[in-house]
């Protein structure tokens, strides 16, 4: 990694600037490096040099993260033996629900399709993810350098690169800012004298609270993860997912007051406060190998660049710093591989120059990109009343009411569970559950109730002789 900026003034237009080396910033680099010339990706953290590690810019880092299969293709394409490298690190690509226990709000699921999905360390992620794309000779980056602002053209409409911390310029024919939920976009652009965005924002206040286990020994056990959901009458749950070398990564969930404490005696008492003992009867006797660790920024937060009619040409914004998402429903690593992906699309066949020009259009490209992810986060976040933001209309209300009835059919149906988990996943377009004979499948089973009470185990996965 480079100490020092390489600056060609006369060769700016072939050189792109991506700030922020999240996986967002690192998939933006290794696409527009398809386009020009050099891409200096701008990180403002010391990144390790030795191997997977924790840094104060990813702080979510040390919960639970799932890469659904939509985001394991689009990354595979884009880095072609990533996801190999992925499961030599010690990731899992499961089935999902067919690998877990998973207790949703209306039953157990059964042994039914899903989808497959990725589990593993975000460390390890963001890790294999930066040694492939630093792979291209085109792609370098500056860590340890943050950036303090945007160049602006003569014109004061356009961007020709940023400043570095110190007052050092970066030219560049286009500038990304991937920097994540501390993005200084909005400031920026406010000091060159653009409108800032309009700002989007839902929070039901979850938090989490997470711990590593060694996982104890169990000829038995027939489960890989677990996930006990919380729901409105009961806002607590726990997700538990396998991190390589015989380790679990156990992620408490709570709304509001509901929240999970961070203090190590209290972690397993929480874990026997859910609807289901099971993630409590797995962890009571494994042996912990980290104090709990707690993590509270999990709004929904959308700043709406795509509909700005007045901003500077050669400047996107992507990834968290333009659209993030209560993390819950573990979207976010598939969002920006699907971003990457679009920016990919809507620069095809175009010169540098040309790229620059398009920023407007391709800053709307990239934003639908995010709907989906944000539909499903949002809706199921009114659910909960103490959630904060614009109250939910008619059609919300009547799709939150539809799919309580596609989840109680999904628990046991397989039709209906490979069509949930196609568009949970983002594979599928949400549409799908709304054709007719779907509607129908779902309709039928409109005697079961929606928040049952329901059995301590699913019944197909007894609990073990201890419990």
């Amino acid at each position: 990694m480079d100490d020092t900026p390489d600056n060609h003034p006369e060769a700016r237009d072939d050189h792109a600037v991506v700030l922020g080396a999240g996986l967002a910033g690192l998939l933006a680099a290794r696409v527009l490096a398809e386009r020009f010339a050099r891409v200096t990706v701008v990180e403002r953290d010391e990144l390790p040099r030795d191997g997977p590690a924790f840094r104060p810019g990813v702080p979510q880092s040390r919960h639970a993260h799932v890469l659904w299969s939509r985001g394991v293709d689009v990354m595979e394409r884009l880095l072609p033996g990533l996801t190999a490298a992925l499961r030599e690190g010690g990731s899992a690509l499961l089935e999902s629900p067919r690998d877990f226990l998973w207790l949703s709000p209306a039953d157990w699921f059964r042994s039914v399709p899903g989808a497959p999905v990725l589990v593993g360390s975000r460390e390890l992620i963001d890790w294999c993810v930066r040694r492939a794309v630093l792979g291209d000779p085109r792609i370098r980056i500056l860590d340890g350098r943050p950036a303090d602002g945007l160049l602006a053209g003569p014109d004061g409409r356009s961007v020709t690169g940023v400043t570095l911390r110190g007052g050092e310029p970066l030219a560049a024919g286009l500038v990304v800012d991937a920097t994540g939920r501390t993005s200084k976009a909005p400031t920026w652009l406010a000091a060159l004298g653009h409108p800032v965005p309009a700002v989007t924002r839902y929070d039901s206040h979850l938090g989490y609270s997470s711990r590593l286990y060694a996982a104890p020994p169990d000829p038995g056990r027939r489960w890989h993860g677990m996930y006990v959901q919380g729901r409105p009458d009961s806002p607590r749950g726990g997700v538990l997912v396998p991190q390589g070398g015989d380790r679990w990564l156990v992620t408490l969930i709570g709304n509001g007051e509901h929240a999970p404490s961070t203090k190590g005696e209290e972690f397993l008492d929480f874990a026997g406060s859910l609807r289901s003992p099971a993630l409590h009867d797995a962890i009571r006797g494994a042996t912990p190998l980290s104090d709990p660790t707690g993590f509270r920024g999990t709004a929904n937060e959308r700043r709406h660049y795509e509909r700005m009619d007045r901003r500077p040409d050669g400047f996107l914004v992507l990834g968290d710093a333009a659209c993030r998402f209560n993390p819950v429903y573990g979207h976010g690593m598939t969002v920006a591989a699907l971003t990457a992906q679009a920016l990919q699309g809507a620069i095809a066949g175009l010169t540098p120059a040309q790229v620059r020009a398009a920023t407007h259009r391709i800053q709307r490209a990239t934003a639908d990109e995010a709907s989906v992810a944000w539909q499903i986060a949002t809706s199921e976040d009114l659910r909960y009343p103490q959630t904060e933001g614009p109250p939910p209309d008619r059609a919300t209300r009547v799709l939150q009411r539809y799919m309580s009835r596609v989840m109680v059919g999904a628990n046991a149906d397989p039709a209906l569970s490979s069509r949930f988990f196609g568009v949970l996943s983002l594979s599928t377009p949400p549409n799908a559950l709304l054709g007719p004979a779907t509607m129908v499948r779902v309709l039928s089973k409109w005697r079961l109730p929606t928040s049952p009470a329901t059995p301590a185990y699913p019944p197909h996965h007894p609990p073990p002789p201890a419990a």
